[in-house]
């Protein structure tokens, strides 16, 4: 049952069974439809009616403790298992005691078979039933609406009917409960279809298994708070298709500084970046990377003018000086392509052969794509277990892979899991939802952040964050290979890079690149 679990995540709150996982198992809708099966074969108790039967006593419950007050409940009910789902709620709160009414489009002989039950169940418990969608007079802000249209059942875009009843249900002057996933949004990804109709959720119960859309591109504008219930079945038996992130399972992975160490037990950090007008930008990484922990952190231009560094704890060094005598990379991490223009191209090769961790930023990432034969090096890092990680906007990861900037998207999972495979990289694609993936695990998804940090700079501020702790990080956890390192450092500063911009911009106000940098700390700081 969807009882509130207190977890540092403002978005989700579950149930008692998720107390035994670590990170959050998401499943897509095939994924969903073995959930479903499994539980339908588990499920031999002659006194159980089913998982349709639990489903519509979970949105019950939840629509009772969500709108306490509410003196009438409107349940819009769709033509699939989702329409089942709010045919049940309707009969749990009838029997309740409230008004509850069924608006409903579809057809009894179309009907899959346990909702056609849930509809008889319904009408002999005298539950009034209507086959339109008005909107009941007297509806009010107090009341609840309870979207049963389509759930994970979209496969086209909402036309006619379902189109004009997601239309009446943004009217609604109640506010919206949406089983599994709101009526218009694509279950996979996010995403909306052509005609972009949606309702617009103040609480959504994800049944089951999660959807991985409900946590990024439009999924988290139109979801609201999220509640799950797995309705009793051990949803780990099914392979998940990624997770979504715990901050209290990352906050537990970071190691404690300990008072023996010094700066030299946290390494030390170069960022090469700064063409001519862009300085800013290897200014932010910088100060990122202390604030991430970094013993030190030096900065190497590549324009040949000088520019005054914004805190006097960050060191320079000259390009020559560098191209001169590489070694000091040997032992460090490398930023690599914050505002470094095309000059970045020139100093990437002599950087993929010697550092031992390097982050591909920004420019970069567009000489990553331009020059092939930079894949062939990095495809060569990971054969010699040099560990890179890549942190590309999708417009970044389009052109790496190739592929027009909607179908990343529309498959940001399967996009940042197969750039990871090709180059041998850990990939952080950033946005709604960013993704961390790698070769060789499952991805992870951080429904973290908001929009404050589309903003100038705010990518530059993650790369050094990144760079700061994964160079503490590799030289404290010496049982960890470097692959586990780069991963967790990537998980770790994707989320809290995103939690402290949430932090500072709750509402997703306009924040500086310089602000959200001075606001970064260790994982787990106030």
């Amino acid at each position: 049952m969807p009882v509130p679990l207190p977890v540092p995540f403002p978005r989700l709150v579950l149930g008692p069974d998720a107390r035994r996982m670590t990170h959050w198992p998401m499943h897509d809708t095939a994924g969903n439809r073995a959930l479903e099966s499994l539980g339908n074969s588990t499920l031999s108790d002659p006194g159980d009616h089913g998982l349709m039967q639990r489903a519509g006593a979970s949105v019950a419950r939840l629509a009772r403790a969500v709108a306490p007050h509410a003196r009438q409940v409107w349940i819009l009910a769709g033509p699939g298992n989702n329409g089942g789902d709010g045919f049940e709620a309707a009969l749990t709160l009838s029997r309740a005691g409230l008004k509850a009414q069924i608006g409903w489009i579809g057809s009894e002989e179309r009907l899959p078979a346990d909702a056609r039950h849930a509809l008889q169940r319904a009408r002999q418990a005298g539950v009034s039933i209507e086959p339109h969608c008005r909107i009941p007079e007297r509806l009010s802000r107090d009341d609840l609406v309870i979207d049963a249209l389509l759930g994970r059942g979209l496969n086209r875009s909402p036309d006619g009917q379902l189109a004009h009843a997601i239309t009446t249900l943004r009217q609604s002057p109640a506010p919206i409960l949406a089983v599994d996933i709101p009526s218009g949004l694509r279950a996979d990804s996010g995403t909306l279809t052509e005609s972009g109709l949606c309702v617009q959720a103040r609480w959504t119960l994800a049944l089951l298994g999660l959807a991985p859309g409900l946590f990024t591109v439009h999924g988290r504008d139109v979801s609201g708070e999220i509640w799950w219930d797995d309705l009793g079945i051990d949803v780990q038996r099914i392979a998940p298709t990624a997770w979504l992130a715990s901050t209290s399972v990352l906050l537990g992975q970071w190691p404690a500084r300990r008072h023996v160490q010094h700066k030299g037990s946290f390494g030390d950090v170069w960022v090469v970046g700064g063409a001519a007008g862009m300085g800013g930008a290897i200014r932010l990484a910088g100060k990122a990377a202390l604030r991430g922990g970094a013993g030190r952190v030096r900065l190497v231009r590549l324009a040949p003018e000088s520019d005054p560094v914004a805190s006097p704890e960050l060191m320079t060094a000259s390009l020559p000086e560098l191209l001169d005598n590489p070694s000091p990379l040997h032992r460090a991490t490398v930023v690599a392509g914050c505002g470094g223009g095309p000059d970045i191209t020139r100093v990437l090769p002599m950087l993929c052969e010697v550092a031992p961790r390097l982050i591909l930023d920004a420019d970069a990432l567009n000489a990553l794509a331009r020059e092939h034969a930079l894949r062939d090096v990095l495809r060569a890092r990971h054969a010699h277990a040099l560990s890179t990680i890549l942190t590309p906007h999708p417009l970044e990861a389009a052109r790496l892979l190739d592929d027009p900037v909607e179908e990343v998207q529309s498959h940001r999972l399967e996009s940042a899991a197969r750039l990871a495979r090709e180059l041998g990289c850990v990939v952080a694609l950033k946005g709604s939802g960013t993704v961390v993936a790698s070769p060789d695990q499952l991805p992870m998804m951080h429904a973290v952040g908001n929009v404050a940090l589309a903003a100038p700079g705010s990518g530059d501020v993650l790369a050094g964050y990144l760079g700061g702790l994964w160079s503490q990080l590799a030289l404290s956890s010496a049982a960890l290979s470097s692959p586990d390192t780069a991963r967790q450092a990537a998980h770790t500063a994707v989320h809290w890079h995103g939690l402290r911009a949430e932090a500072i911009c709750p509402a997703g106000q306009v924040l500086g690149a310089a602000e959200l940098a001075d606001a970064l700390d260790l994982p787990g700081m106030p």
